[in-house]
């Protein structure tokens, strides 16, 4: 018996939803795919789908054993084409970044990378949890902090600048602060991150900023400091018009931080497949310039 009996069989059926359909991608019979999966789940002594006459469904258990099972295929695949001189990227490549800085400059730099690998599919999950890259299946993470996790690679592909600015029209009301302390005495617009970031006298400055508002979103807290209800400080693409419109107004320039860093993360056990190494080359070329807005 193959230790790899029945891997493909299951993931083809959860694929396709049926036997019959595992069977057609597979090119094989569907006696063979349910005589395959049955002996695997006797082997693992675990039921991997709920079977009756009409439907197929994962179970629970075989949910979290498929998709281990189909990227284990997926890395196969990939170092045998690696190993024969291929190393085209294939498979599946999925890779999780914050939602603002994704929709607006990681996502098409995805999309061109797919134009030119026809045999990858991508999933890009937006989203501004720390997610677990491990548990949770992912090649890639865009993050703006460093991880001190032993089992992840991270490496420095960017940085962005923050800025500190308030509307005309909530200066007029309110004088503009001319140190970090007399933030203390302002309306602040806190978003996702709870500190914000200066440097003063050559050392860092990190303060809590307080207000009545507060939101996850960087473009809601950009309205309401359109809208005049307070100070923001977000990533610099965010305020980049609306400075050079004059509808907002930068403060605090020279206590500005250093821009922080942007960094690749990924599992060390995938940081050298093709996939990764390609998209980490083109992230690297790519994405500086589209946050600089060069």
């Amino acid at each position: 018996m193959h230790p790899w009996e029945g891997l493909e069989e299951a993931v083809a059926i959860a694929d396709a939803g049926s036997f019959v359909g595992a069977a057609r991608l597979l090119g094989v019979s569907t006696s063979h795919v349910s005589r395959s999966v049955l002996r695997l789940e006797e082997r693992l002594n675990l039921i991997l789908f709920n079977r009756t006459t009409r439907t197929v469904s994962q179970t629970e258990a075989g949910r979290g054993f498929i998709d281990q099972a189909r990227r284990l295929i997926q890395e196969r695949d990939e170092l045998l084409a690696f190993a024969v001189g291929d190393g085209e990227p294939r498979g599946e490549l999925r890779v999780t970044c914050s939602i603002a800085m994704g929709e607006r400059f990681v996502a098409p730099i995805l999309g061109e990378f797919a134009d030119r690998h026809p045999g990858l599919s991508v999933v890009l999950d937006l989203t501004n949890r720390v997610v677990d890259i491990i548990a949770e299946g992912y090649d890639l993470a865009i993050r703006t902090s460093q991880t001190g996790d032993p089992r992840l690679a991270s490496q420095a592909i960017a940085s962005r600048a923050l800025i500190t600015a308030a509307s005309p029209a909530y200066l007029t009301a309110r004088a503009a602060p001319r140190r970090v302390d007399d933030l203390a005495g302002h309306e602040c617009l806190a978003g996702t991150t709870p500190n914000w970031h200066f440097l003063e006298r050559g050392m860092p400055r990190v303060v809590t900023p307080r207000g009545r508002w507060r939101c996850n979103s960087g473009t809601a807290v950009l309205d309401a400091a359109l809208a005049g209800r307070g100070i923001c400080q977000l990533p610099e693409f965010y305020l980049r018009a609306p400075i050079a419109e004059g509808r907002l107004q930068a403060l605090l320039e020279d206590c500005r931080a250093e821009p922080e860093p942007i960094w690749l993360v990924s599992p060390l056990r995938r940081q050298l497949q093709p996939k990764v190494l390609r998209l980490s080359l083109l992230l690297g070329e790519r994405l500086q310039p589209a946050l600089s807005g060069a």
